[in-house]
């Protein structure tokens, strides 16, 4: 088949567009390197089943052309801002690369017949629901963070364009990500100030902060093993069942490094940032009903996370 990611150059595209490949699929990467990176890809240089194209997702008439030209089957679609703290001061930075890549993408798919789609949501569409576990059917749905509202944003406007052009679209919510090729969040900032600095750590928030850390591989697992879906929209939480705290991240991070006894210095609050959600647990019922469970403990992700980020 051949296929298009869309962020293909960043942590998790880079890792789908390995398993793809490794399938026998043909990919067209498209990435403009907001925040994925040549070295993620780099090592498909002269495969003659992978082409790539730097490029603004969000350029109907470039992305129409590539579209054209490559007669893509299947999209899948993971280009967003996944850095939640960078947008916090600038939203515009969600509307562009997030949002509006979906639009855009969307209309491609309308404009020349693509009838499959593959979308990353997030578990941050929820927005704060105190720990209380939430499923696909919860009700209120109340992002409190740009990021959130963007993707939540997308799954209305995919749902618009699944029913008038019949597509099939497999959604997952998911919670943080982290494995090999990491680029940012908790653990690569942890690990970057110890290395500049191992005589103490600050951690934003009171270090209570509680969620769910999924390894990457089970991620693209769980989405190679449930991308051919029926017409509709295909909706499912994917995630661990247990969670990491932020202190337990830090006390891992520091073991790892062999720096077992420094201090750690709170910036206080319940969330580490404005938009921060503190604590969260998913219901994750519907999948594991479907034959999925992740590999790896949340704990088990940070630790193996942090060994290939050190």
């Amino acid at each position: 088949m051949k296929v298009m990611v869309a962020g293909g150059a960043g942590f998790i595209g880079s890792h789908l567009i390995d398993a793809l490949l490794a399938q026998g699929d043909d990919v067209v990467c498209v990435d403009n390197f907001f925040i994925g990176t040549r070295e993620n890809i780099a090592h498909l240089h002269g495969n003659p089943h992978f082409k790539f194209y730097e490029q603004d997702l969000t350029d109907l008439d470039r992305m129409l052309k590539i579209f054209q030209a490559e007669q893509v089957e299947y999209v899948f679609h993971l280009a967003a801002n996944s850095d939640i703290q960078a947008s916090a001061q600038n939203p515009m930075i969600e509307y562009k690369n997030t949002y509006s890549t979906t639009f855009i993408l969307l209309e491609c798919m309308r404009l020349c017949g693509v009838k499959k789609l593959f979308f990353a949501s997030t578990s941050a569409v929820y927005g704060e629901q105190m720990g209380v576990e939430v499923s696909e059917d919860a009700v209120a749905l109340k992002p409190i963070s740009y990021y959130g509202g963007a993707k939540l944003g997308s799954e209305g406007i995919i749902s618009s364009f699944a029913y008038m052009n019949d597509m099939s679209v497999l959604v997952f919510r998911f919670p943080n990500v982290i494995g090999p090729r990491l680029t940012h969040g908790v653990i690569f900032d942890f690990v970057k100030r110890l290395k500049a600095d191992p005589t103490h750590l600050r951690i934003l928030g009171d270090g209570t902060q509680s969620k769910p850390y999924i390894y990457v591989m089970d991620l693209v697992d769980a989405i190679m093993r449930f991308k051919d879906v029926e017409k509709g929209i295909t909706l499912y939480n994917v995630g661990v069942e247990t969670q990491t705290s932020v202190t337990r991240i830090a006390e891992i991070v520091c073991e790892k490094m062999g720096l077992p006894e420094i201090p750690f210095e709170y910036t206080g609050g319940r969330g580490g940032w404005k938009g921060d959600v503190p604590v969260f647990a998913y219901n994750l019922d519907k999948i594991h009903a479907a034959g999925w469970r992740a590999s790896m403990t949340s704990d088990e992700a940070v630790a193996k996370t942090v060994e290939m980020v050190l």
